[in-house]
């Protein structure tokens, strides 16, 4: 109670005192095909006196870097774990194999590394990436790991939108953080303090002209009630997962936790003025995360049911080519057809109480997705290849919760019968299912009924499930989660035993080991190297093995190759030697 007492002391002499605003940090970018990525602990000053906090970041002290890849490119991506826990890293939003995305079952040991690679099939837009490890995830994403993830197309760089990296073109990195006295982040739900950028109270200079916000909620459980503090209106151009229509004029957006937004702020003529980019959080009702208002407890926060500054804004003189007007239309989206859905797929969103979790439920309720918890040895759906989907999604919780599915951009059909917002009303991967109306935690009211559509065109494995789940990272930790795989109902089963003759060479290695199938309609479908003492060095899915595989940072000693081969599914390992 006294720290809670002296943060928000320390609240009001901030918001009193302009001098106790810093500059927000950018996340470093990285731009091609191949990008090295090592995840290790370290240390911020993120409070500005005292204790360093302890943090985990990519490539960095907190968060990682801003990747930009195009539509169509082949990206690789060299991701090092380098934390004494093991982790995963999951690519929100990007429609990719199963065995690449990163979900709970692509575990990272400390040590290793893994290489996924994909074509990048998806909408220029602003995704992002983030650990997923099953129970963990609430706590490393609290540490700062993640990052944010842009894919440019042909169309978007035809427009003439601000793209100029932090000079008109800002990310916006939004979450809360609870810090013990000694500057120690809490693993809790809730924050007493903004983090916008991991800067608190944050401020940024614009150029007087049209400014594009990239804005990403990644906060644990918060939702964000976007708004400025002179009341203007801004124009949102991308959903979670491409460019709408035509912008969507507003004064006011609520983003929820995994959402992403674009927005276009027209700042021509202000120089020499300044604005705040604001959360109108006391306008939430109770049962959206953030218009809470508890003030002790494991969910007590100083922010709840309040309306307060993310991001203070210095507007300045413009470039030498700023771009002063909005376009009017932004692409033609052809979005799906309900009639031609295969299949209406029914999930139940609810809430149970008395349910036995190891860690226990933090609150009162345990939020559980088709009446059960997550287990990670169950598959909760087989999706036909080349299938098109409703989910129909009824939800008789009190709380409202964003949904999230891996591997597909989806369009919302209906909330509750009503037709998507024109903002919402584009491609997504995440969407909020309002709680019940009426009634209450102990039973009554009206169930909440969300439908999307969604086509499942590619990337059958039989092995490697999707995840669907509450995106308040929470939740998921306490099993509010499912996972489902795309099958190809024409495919041969060729799942019997025979034999996987290949070829390791040279053995002993140096610098690269190459492999050779007898078979040549035989491939890899991952290959794992642990050494002597069976610890994990070497994750590679589908791998690419006619430049051989690189070993050239193994130091000397046996070492054991394990094959999946890819039709039959079955395994082999042999051993080899690093000289």
């Amino acid at each position: 109670m006294i720290r809670k007492i002296l943060l928000i002391a320390l609240f009001f002499a901030a918001t009193l005192c302009k001098a106790q605003y810093n500059t927000m940090w950018l996340p470093d970018t990285l731009s091609g095909t191949n990008f090295n990525l090592t995840i290790k602990d370290t240390f911020a000053q993120i409070v500005k006196t005292g204790n360093q906090t302890i943090t985990s970041g990519i490539n960095g002290k907190f968060w990682g870097p801003t990747l930009f890849v195009n539509k169509g490119d082949v990206v690789h991506m060299n991701v090092t774990n380098k934390l004494n826990d093991s982790t995963t890293i999951h690519w929100h939003g990007m429609h990719l194999p199963a065995v690449m995305d990163g979900g709970p079952h692509q575990i990272i040991p400390p040590n290793t590394i893994w290489q996924p690679y994909w074509t990048v099939k998806n909408n220029a837009a602003t995704y992002w990436y983030h650990p997923h490890l099953h129970v963990m995830t609430e706590e490393q994403i609290t540490k700062g790991i993640g990052g944010l993830l842009i894919v440019r197309d042909n169309v978007e760089s035809a427009l003439p939108l601000p793209r100029t990296y932090g000079v008109d073109d800002i990310p916006l990195v939004l979450t809360d953080r609870d810090f013990t006295t000694s500057n120690q982040f809490s693993v809790v739900p809730y924050g007493d303090s903004m983090l916008t950028n991991m800067t608190l109270r944050a401020q940024y200079t614009l150029p007087a002209q049209v400014v594009r916000f990239r804005i990403l909620n990644a906060a644990i459980e918060r939702s964000y009630n976007l708004g400025f503090s002179d009341g203007r209106s801004f124009s949102i151009i991308t959903s979670d997962g491409g460019l709408l229509n035509a912008p969507v004029v507003l004064n006011k957006y609520l983003l929820h936790a995994g959402e992403r937004v674009e927005i276009l702020v027209n700042c021509t003529g202000q120089n020499g003025t300044n604005v705040d980019l604001k959360a109108y959080n006391s306008l939430l009702g109770g049962f959206i995360a953030g218009g809470e208002n508890f003030t002790t407890g494991p969910f007590g926060n100083f922010l709840g049911h309040k309306d307060f500054n993310i991001l203070h804004l210095n507007i300045g003189v413009p470039t030498s080519n700023p771009i002063t007007t909005l376009p009017a239309t932004l692409t033609t989206n052809t979005l799906l057809n309900a009639a031609n859905a295969s299949i209406t797929r029914k999930l139940t969103i609810s809430d149970s109480t008395g349910v036995v979790l190891t860690p226990p439920v933090l609150g009162p309720n345990a939020f559980i997705l088709n009446h059960k918890l997550f287990d990670i040895n169950y598959i909760d759906y087989k999706v036909s290849l080349n299938n098109t989907e409703i989910w129909e999604i009824t939800s008789s919780s009190v709380f409202g919760h964003p949904f999230h599915i891996h591997d597909v951009e989806f369009n919302i059909i209906s909330v509750n019968g009503a037709a998507p917002t024109a903002e919402q009303a584009g491609w997504k991967d995440v969407v909020f299912i309002p709680g019940k109306t009426g009634g209450g935690p102990g039973g009554g009211g009206t169930p909440t009924v969300v439908k999307f559509i969604a086509k499942f065109d590619d990337y059958a494995d039989e092995l490697h499930p999707f995840m669907f789940h509450c995106h308040i990272s929470l939740h998921e930790d306490e099993g509010m989660m499912g996972q489902f795989v795309v099958t190809n109902p024409t495919a041969v089963n060729e799942n019997v035993a025979i034999a996987i003759p290949f070829t390791l060479y040279p053995n002993p290695a140096n610098d690269k080991l190459f492999i050779q199938f007898n078979n040549q309609d035989q491939s890899a479908y991952y290959i794992t190297i642990t050494d002597a003492l069976g610890r994990t060095k070497l994750m590679l899915p589908k791998p690419e093995l006619q430049n051989g595989i690189d070993i050239s940072k193994f130091s000397k000693g046996i070492y054991y190759i394990s094959i999946i081969e890819d039709t039959t599914k079955q395994m082999v390992t042999k051993s080899f030697i690093i000289n």
